[in-house]
């Protein structure tokens, strides 16, 4: 079952709305960024 949660992005000054989704399985460890993510995130 996953869980969305409302949540805000920047670009410079302006706000926009998000939604981000998370689920937990058992035994499996990792993560997956699915979209558009910044470039600070790839890099981490």
């Amino acid at each position: 079952m996953a869980t969305v949660v409302s949540s805000i992005g920047l670009k410079g000054i302006e706000g926009y709305q998000v939604q981000v989704e998370v689920q937990l399985l058992p035994g499996i460890e990792g993560v997956s960024i699915v979209g558009l993510p910044d470039a600070s995130v790839k890099e981490s």
